[in-house]
């Protein structure tokens, strides 16, 4: 259908005034039982009220008066010409007073010609023709009857006055003329209805009656007027969300906007675009609410879908000349680029949809918006969207409210133990409705990344992403895209502080599909978490299968430890166990788990975990926590898949298995708080190596055997131990080359000098801690009491080194001149309390953490490092600020990037009478501010144990061009109290701000904000000043190279980096300043 007709002049009228949404206008004889017959019922399933004379009116009711007052109360009137309609007066009456209506109330009027052509009713011919003239014939027949009854009844006459006779031709004629003026009122008005644009069946969809039928119910469906309902106003929480969406859209103002409107399935995407669609939709030339397209497009196909938008916005019947994809978006960009419309495109779940159907804001008029509902946030990111609209379910006050409204309306008659009954069942049991509705999600997922969700959802909410990512990898699930492709479906969010995060009933959603249809059966779940399902495990018959359980982790919330019962050594399919407890004592010696991929246990009472060989070729991650009775590790040989392997706590352990050297894809190896570790063996074949932790095993550098060179060549290091206890390792490891620790040869017995490798180099007399491993990352040997003699003697070869920890040693001096780490970028010598010097810094380094070093003096030279940026020197030292603040202003960070220095007790010179007492500060900015310097310095003072810091920088007019000092409380600058307070020293660089609004050079102000985390926010003292560029020869340097931000390691803040920039728009820049 074109389009179907209403006045343009007409009044408007409120939707409330019509009593039906159609009238019916048919010849009974015709279609009553057939056609009419089944759009009538078709109507009626849609719930479109609909006036059938046949069906509607009520008995005992004059039809006259009825039908006339039927059409009056009907928004649309559908007028079905059929080949003997024109026979019936009382239906060309009824079309007279339809057409009225158009006029007068603007009724929309749809013509339907079945089994006719249109031109028939227009012109009158055929049937029409004849149907009229027999009309005329038949009018005057009566006219000629009653004159000739008058004529012929010579009594009649003569006894009748003159005057009678006279009105009796009056009325002759008067009836004459009327019937006349009825007639052509018929033939105006079946011209008019014949002009609007109607259906003719025959012609559509091949005239298949049903789906003729069909479309003509959608287009009227359309057409209604629809009205805003208050249901959708009392929907909880509904009005602050369209409040946000209007806010959003910007209605009135002027170009072309596409909101798209992101969530997980069933949240209320649907629900919301519906309910904006009907407040705006009448302020548009043409609108569409295209549904489904996510099924419609696999469906019917794109064309289709665009054929719909075109019909919908010009309320059209159909449209021709669209077979491909891209005429339709030809014919879209013709018809509707110079209309203002609203299209609502929902559920939309691939690019090439929104491509197709609105494929950017120039195909559309001016103040067109069209909004876009989706489950994948990354279709909106690449359609470029102006601004993507995040649904948020209900918080927990609504939720609430919504629970009293729901379960009070289910519970009002019933009792107090049926309210607790009901309030159990709520909490045990979910609303299947819901969940399937957020279910819709779900299903969209590859069955990688729906057991990727199933995991996150029962293990890992409110779990530090990285961790989660370590295990969820070592599953095989490779979660780095997966979680990203969660994250755009809605199922899974990532918290400020870097955790994993859902909404409730989204981990629930989560849980219902573990559970399945087997809530009470654990052994029939995919996993296993809650500490009931754990304890029936544990009361089942060891010969019981569980062979659907893929994972097993429970924490113990009592004092008592559960023991693993045997019953879990009959699994077949358990890939992670994570155990809390004691073990089964013949549990992993018999456990055939070939699929095992993760084992962790804690708090277990044995003393090895299996004996001898064991194929576990998928395992990849073994922890063992405060096992204190443990006193050797397994056997690795069968473990040759082993990536991690961490190990902590286990008092009594004082040897590792040799095998675990053979490991070649050993990526993560910790070993802390083993005290009596005595010796590790040769690591020959780690070559994928990349973190090594020794953290509190004193013991174990007195025998220490983590070597390797470059050629694989093994090396066991040894102290002054008897040739005895040497000799005996040899047998067991007879192609080891052992050198002695303190004098740095070989003289021991039965150990050969190899002198083609030498282990020293030349100008060293004695050998210390040695270490070859080319593809080691992060190196961890903390609180292992390693002192002077041991670092001053270490050779180390570590080219691809980034993370070095040292903290809480015994040495007093370091000299990187002696270790190759070339790509060192952060240094961690905390707590070293008796360190005196660091000398010869990397070039690389980054990041130096020295706090506590109580005795610290100096840096040595650090013109070189022109990478550091980040230094801690607070709780005590003796060190000069001022030298290492130049020389961080001479490197790579003063055009590029941030600088961050913690220090106690002192400030820089430069901010010496400069700081004033208060928590905000703003610096004004001169007019030559972006030539003639590179950034500005930030200076607190403050006894807040974590303070953020806000650097605001804003858009504003200068009026006089000199910099200027405002502060929240004192006029004039004070001498800080430094008293338990810390001193943060940053810098932002001006060309940090590279690529934001702030490269236009027209802001005036940067203010400083103090929030006070933790601590004391009273007795702050804060300052800024403008740092001048570097200079040469007199010339200002107005260097712009590109960096590698990387090589600057901002990697020390767990819940992001030191310097974020959280806001960037024309109006102002907010930069958040993590100092510690």
């Amino acid at each position: 259908m074109a389009s179907s007709s209403s006045s343009p002049s007409a009044p408007t009228f409120s939707p409330q005034s019509w009593k039906y949404h159609v009238f019916l206008s048919f010849r009974g004889e015709d279609t009553r039982t057939s056609f009419v017959d089944h759009l009538y019922s078709a109507l009626e399933q849609q719930a479109i009220y609909t006036y059938n004379n046949g069906k509607t009116l009520p008995r005992g009711e004059s039809i006259g008066p009825s039908l006339m007052k039927a059409v009056e109360e009907s928004q649309i009137a559908v007028i079905i010409f059929s080949e003997n309609y024109a026979d019936s007066s009382w239906c060309l009456d009824e079309l007279v007073h339809i057409m009225e209506c158009k006029d007068k109330r603007g009724q929309i009027v749809m013509p339907i010609f079945y089994g006719i052509d249109p031109s028939e009713v227009r012109k009158q011919k055929r049937k029409y023709g004849e149907a009229l003239a027999k009309h005329e014939l038949e009018n005057k027949k009566k006219a000629k009857s009653w004159g000739q009854a008058v004529v012929e009844d010579p009594w009649g006459l003569l006894s009748a006055p003159r005057e009678q006779i006279r009105k009796y031709q009056e009325a002759f004629a008067k009836h004459e003329l009327e019937n006349k003026r009825k007639v052509e009122s018929w033939r105006k008005a079946l011209v008019d209805a014949s002009n609007i644009s109607g259906w003719e069946p025959k012609h559509v969809a091949n005239g298949l009656e049903s789906r003729v039928i069909k479309e003509i119910v959608d287009t009227i469906s359309q057409r209604l007027q629809l009205v805003p309902s208050s249901a959708n106003e009392n929907l909880i929480g509904m009005a602050v969300r369209l409040q946000c969406l209007k806010l959003e859209l910007q209605i009135g103002s002027g170009g072309v906007r596409m909101i798209g409107i992101w969530g997980v399935g069933g949240g209320g995407k649907t629900t919301l675009a519906s309910s904006i669609y009907d407040e705006i939709f009448s302020k548009f030339d043409g609108c569409c609410f295209v549904k489904n397209i996510r099924g419609e497009s696999s469906k019917n196909g794109l064309v289709s879908l665009q054929k719909k938008i075109i019909c919908g916005v010009l309320k059209q019947k159909k449209v021709q000349g669209i077979e491909r994809v891209e005429e339709g978006r030809r014919m879209i960009i013709d018809r509707l680029c110079h209309r203002k419309v609203l299209i609502v495109l929902d559920d939309v779940d691939k690019l090439d949809q929104l491509q197709a159907l609105a494929g950017s804001h120039d195909w559309f008029g001016d103040e067109s918006r069209i909004i876009m509902t989706t489950r994948d946030e990354h279709v909106l990111n690449a359609h470029k969207v102006d601004v993507t609209h995040t649904i948020s379910l209900l918080n927990r006050d609504e939720a609430i409210k919504l629970f009293f409204t729901v379960l009070g309306s289910f519970l009002c008659d019933k009792d107090i133990n049926e309210w607790q009954s009901a309030l159990v069942r709520l909490k045990e049991i979910p609303d299947t409705d819901i969940v399937e509705k957020l279910k819709i999600s779900f299903d969209g997922l590859t069955e990688l990344e729906k057991e990727l969700f199933l995991d996150i959802a029962c293990f890992f909410r409110k779990k530090r992403k990285e961790l989660a990512m370590e295990i969820l990898n070592a599953c095989g699930f490779h979660p780095v895209i997966g979680v990203k492709v969660l994250i755009q479906k809605a199922l899974i969010t990532i918290s400020e502080d870097g955790k994993f995060d859902m909404h409730d009933l989204v981990q629930e959603m989560g849980h219902y599909i573990v559970r399945g249809e087997h809530p009470n059966n654990p052994e029939k779940h995919s996993r296993i978490w809650k500490e009931e399902d754990v304890l029936k495990i544990c009361a089942m018959d060891a010969t019981t299968e569980i062979d659907m359980v893929e994972v097993i982790r429970f924490e113990h919330s009592s004092e008592n430890l559960i023991q693993i019962p045997p019953i879990v050594a009959n699994t077949k399919n358990l890939r992670w166990i994570e155990w809390e407890g004691d073990l089964a004592t013949p549990l992993l010696t018999n456990f055939p788990q070939r699929t095992l991929c993760r084992l962790v246990l804690n708090n277990s009472l044995q003393k090895q975990l299996w004996e001898g060989y064991k194929l576990l070729p998928n395992l990849k991650t073994i922890e063992l926590w405060d096992l204190d009775n443990l006193i050797m590790t397994p056997d690795f040989d069968g473990l040759p898949n082993l990536e991690t392997f961490k190990l902590g706590g286990c008092l009594y352990l004082e040897e590792i298995h040799p095998s675990i050297g053979l490991l070649e894809r050993l990526v993560f190896l910790s070993i802390g708080s083993c005290w009596r570790l005595k010796m590790f063996p040769p690591v020959t074949r780690l070559k994928k190596l990349e973190t090594l932790t020794f953290f509190e095993c004193p013991e174990l550098f007195k025998l220490s055997a983590t070597q390797q060179n470059m050629e694989n060549l093994p090396h066991v290091h040894l102290d002054n131990n008897s040739g005895s206890e040497v000799s005996s390792y040899i047998e067991t490891s007879p192609k080891f080359f052992v050198v002695c620790w303190k004098c740095g040869c070989s003289n021991l017995l039965g150990v050969d000098c190899c002198v083609e490798e030498p282990c020293l180099r030349d100008n060293m007399n004695r050998i210390g801690l040695q270490f070859f491993l080319k593809d080691l990352r992060n190196l961890n040997l903390g609180l292992c009491s390693l002192g002077d003699e041991e670092i001053g003697s270490a050779v180390w070869e570590l080219p691809n080194l980034q993370e070095l920890n040292l903290s809480e040693n015994k040495f007093s001096r370091l000299d990187f001149s002696l270790l190759q780490l070339p790509r060192l970028k952060l240094l961690n010598v905390s707590w070293c309390k008796n360190l005196v010097e660091l000398l010869e810094l990397p070039s690389s380094i980054a990041v130096v953490d020295a706090k506590h070093c109580i005795s610290l003096e100096s840096f040595g030279d650090i013109s070189n490092c022109k990478w550091l940026w980040y230094v801690l020197l607070q709780m005590g030292n003796n060190l000069c600020v001022d030298s290492l603040l130049d020389s961080m202003l001479q490197g790579n960070a003063s055009e590029s990037y941030f600088i961050n220095i913690i220090l106690e007790d002192q400030i820089p010179n430069g901010f010496v009478g400069g700081l004033f007492m208060g928590r905000t500060f703003t610096l004004h900015l001169p007019d030559d501010w972006y030539n003639e310097f590179c950034g500005f310095q930030i200076c607190v003072v403050t006894r807040m144990l974590s303070p953020y810091i806000d650097i605001v920088i804003k858009q504003e007019v200068d009026e006089d061009s000199r910099s200027e000092l405002c502060q929240e409380y004192s006029d004039e600058a004070v001498e800080p109290e430094y008293d338990e307070a810390t001193t943060c020293v940053g810098y932002v660089s001006f060309g940090s701000l590279r690529g934001t609004a702030f490269s236009n050079s027209s802001y005036a102000r940067t203010s400083i904000f103090l929030e006070c985390m933790y601590g004391n926010s009273s007795h702050s003292y804060v300052g800024a000043k403008l740092v001048p560029r570097k200079s040469k020869g007199g010339e200002v340097k107005k260097t712009k190279v590109a960096i590698d931000f990387s090589e600057f390691w901002d990697k020390q803040h767990e819940d992001g980096n030191t310097f974020t920039i959280e806001h960037d728009s024309n109006s102002y820049i907010n930069i958040l300043w993590q100092s510690l």
